[in-house]
């Protein structure tokens, strides 16, 4: 298992999308979304993923994270059992400094939430905040996607 360090951010405005460099559709779902404990399956443009994440540490900046990648039509089969809910979303990569952000714009019941995320080599490395990124939301678990999944935004 691999530790992923990340931190979470409200976005200001739409102007990520034309400073990315990437862009692709992701629909998921979860087999197990218990707190402390998540087995995703993901489905990216044409491939598939299966991914197990551990509790997040106490500021939710870390978790360990397992991810393996496996073809469409397993990911299709394994989305059939997967808990009712399901998370659709576009995920824009835009650079910043030496940093990718993955800026997540919601679909469905989660429209008009997007979040952008940073992938840190250690807690307290420091990164350059691109200017649509707003308010810090790093270890809510509001807005974590098994969180979306169940209590959609347009619940909120």
């Amino acid at each position: 298992m691999g530790l992923e360090i990340e931190r979470k951010f409200l976005v200001k405005d739409d102007s990520y999308k034309h400073e990315a460099y990437a862009h692709s559709h992701i629909v998921q779902g979860y087999i197990c979304s218990d707190c402390g404990r998540t087995v995703r399956v993901r489905i990216r443009d044409d491939k598939g993923y299966l991914t197990i994440k551990g509790a997040s540490n106490e500021t939710g900046t870390s978790r360990y994270e397992w991810e393996k990648e496996i073809s469409r039509q397993e990911a299709e089969e394994l989305m059939k059992l997967c808990e009712s809910g399901v998370i659709d979303k576009t995920r824009y990569l835009v650079r910043s400094g030496q940093h990718v952000f993955e800026v997540d714009e919601f679909y469905g019941e989660n429209q008009g939430l997007t979040v952008a995320e940073v992938e840190l080599g250690s807690e307290d490395e420091t990164f350059e905040k691109p200017h649509f990124v707003g308010e810090e939301v790093t270890g809510d678990i509001r807005y974590y996607n098994s969180f979306l999944m169940k209590n959609p935004y347009a619940g909120w």
